[in-house]
């Protein structure tokens, strides 16, 4: 029950989070698709780094455990495809598609009925899926630093400095 309870507060703080950061708004959502407002960028590469430290430092201090799934590109790739003509499609993600709904907006129960349906036949798909798709490009469980044969906390600064460094070059852009 406890897990649960915590999912449920970080859902609703993530939620308050993308209302706050105004990346629930349609516009936002267009133009991050079109590539002209990054705000949406700007705020899942914040998440992006946040969350990097926060669970490395956890993990580094014991009170978490790091769990690597494996990287399969198979379904990745077609999962990637998938999202994106679906946001492309709703102009939300699925994220933002439930903030939209709190918020009041009746168009994102569209993209709602469609994540459960997705999910549904995803569900249905699965055994065939697991030897095929799930075959395609499985590399292991993997991560940047292990790749690289270096200590993660090399990579989360030089990570982390080029994230300032893009943010900057954003806003000098206007974007």
């Amino acid at each position: 029950m406890k897990l649960l309870i915590y999912g449920l507060v970080t859902g609703l703080l993530f939620g308050f989070f993308l209302q706050k950061g105004r990346v629930l708004r349609y516009d936002k959502q267009l133009g991050a698709l079109r590539l002209k407002d990054m705000t949406i960028i700007k705020f899942m590469l914040s998440s992006v780094c946040v969350g990097m430290v926060g669970i490395y430092l956890l993990n580094d201090l014991g009170l978490a455990k790091l769990s690597i799934k494996a990287t399969v590109l198979g379904p990745v790739i077609i999962g990637g495809l998938i999202f994106g003509l679906g946001w492309g499609l709703l102009g939300y993600c699925p994220g933002t598609s439930m903030g939209a709904l709190g918020e009041g907006r009746w168009d994102a129960v569209w993209g709602i009925v469609g994540m459960i349906a997705g999910a549904a036949l995803f569900a249905e798909a699965y055994p065939a899926l697991k030897q095929t798709v799930y075959t395609w490009g499985d590399l292991g469980k993997i991560t940047l630093p292990q790749v690289l044969g270096v200590n993660h906390w090399v990579i989360i600064p030089i990570f982390l400095i080029g994230a300032v460094f893009f943010f900057r070059w954003l806003e000098k852009k206007g974007l």
